[in-house]
């Protein structure tokens, strides 16, 4: 029989999670809110070295073990220098366009726990003033950090505890529309977290077993390609959960699972992939087979690493991928109804 997911439990945590700065390498924060939650459920959890969080759940079957993963690493960025106006020059965390994140509202963490908030913006940011402003390269040296402070000089940012090596966290607008779209930063990849909690969240509401042990890796490293490089050695499939792509050549939809066949690292495994379409089609779950040449997942960093493992990923579709993303409700419900058909 097909799961019932839980809709408000779902998006209750999504934004909750979305809310959460947690750019990579910046993570202690949402992985303590990831172990609160998972203590909610009667889940058991354990952190590997590298801070990810690994929760497990026993199966019917003891002696086998399916992986999950989905990661809550973020993009985001990082003090590089502190220029001597006063502004931020920044270093990028991720893989994306710097125009994506152009005017958008930040918070600087500092070291001694005291935050500020700020705005990214170019170098040349009035067109009133510079005669180049709308043609000038969005590159990551022609970005900064304006803080909302009274500053003029570089001590007056060194005096507010402000230093090198700070995270910059992107604020994630996080907004769930009548119509049931989703639209906020950081999608990627934690409108999946959020479907594996709502499956957790099944298991314990409607008292099921997954036929064989399930381990849950919360990754932390993802966007920087070595989430998942370590496994537990008794995982033997790991299903990476994270977010479809939509565009050009591609079928997958905001309301669709994708189904990946095929990434920058090369093909998963063609029966779980086989095995995965069967299900979307029986459970008569929306779902789209597309292949990504610009993707990689914690599946490959788990295969590149030399796990000795079968792989597949699957995810909600999401619009926009490392910019302004959005995705609909429908998307991550029929993530996780996907998800349970699987390991039911």
């Amino acid at each position: 029989m097909s799961i019932q997911p839980n809709e408000d439990y779902i998006l209750n945590l999504l934004q909750k999670l979305l809310n959460t700065p947690s750019p990579t390498g910046f993570t202690n924060g949402i992985m303590s809110m990831i172990e609160k939650e998972a203590a909610l459920l009667g889940v058991h959890v354990t952190r590997n070295e590298k801070g990810g969080a690994i929760l497990s759940v026993p199966g019917q079957d003891t002696t086998r073990t399916i992986g999950l993963s989905g990661h809550v690493d973020t993009l985001g960025a990082m003090v590089r220098a502190i220029k001597p106006e006063g502004t931020l020059r920044l270093t990028r965390i991720g893989g994306y366009m710097m125009n994506s994140i152009e005017n958008e509202y930040c918070v600087i963490h500092t070291r001694s726990g005291k935050t500020y908030t700020g705005t990214i913006m170019s170098t040349k940011p009035s067109v009133h003033v510079y005669s180049d402003a709308r043609t000038f390269g969005r590159e990551e040296h022609h970005m900064e950090v304006r803080i909302d402070e009274h500053i003029e000089q570089a001590e007056d940012v060194k005096k507010l505890g402000i230093s090198v090596g700070d995270y910059v966290s992107f604020e994630a607008r996080c907004e769930i529309t009548p119509s049931g779209y989703i639209k906020s930063r950081h999608l990627d990849d934690k409108a999946s977290v959020a479907a594996l909690f709502g499956l957790l969240e099944s298991m314990q509401r409607e008292q099921w077993k997954p036929r064989s042990s399930i381990k849950v890796l919360i990754s932390n490293y993802e966007e920087v390609g070595h989430g998942a490089a370590y496994l537990p050695d008794d995982i033997k499939e790991l299903i990476a959960v994270d977010m479809g792509c939509i565009g050009d050549d591609l079928s997958c939809k905001e309301t669709d699972v994708s189904i990946c066949a095929k990434d920058s690292s090369g093909p998963y495994d063609y029966d779980m992939t086989g095995r995965l379409i069967q299900l979307a089609e029986e459970e008569g779950i929306p779902y789209a087979v597309d292949v990504y040449p610009h993707y990689g997942s914690d599946a490959s960093a788990a295969l590149s690493a030399g796990s000795n493992i079968r792989a597949a990923l699957i995810g909600p579709g999401v619009h926009a991928s490392h910019a302004m993303e959005r995705t609909h409700k429908q998307a991550v419900i029929n993530t996780v109804k996907l998800l349970a058909a699987y390991v039911k």
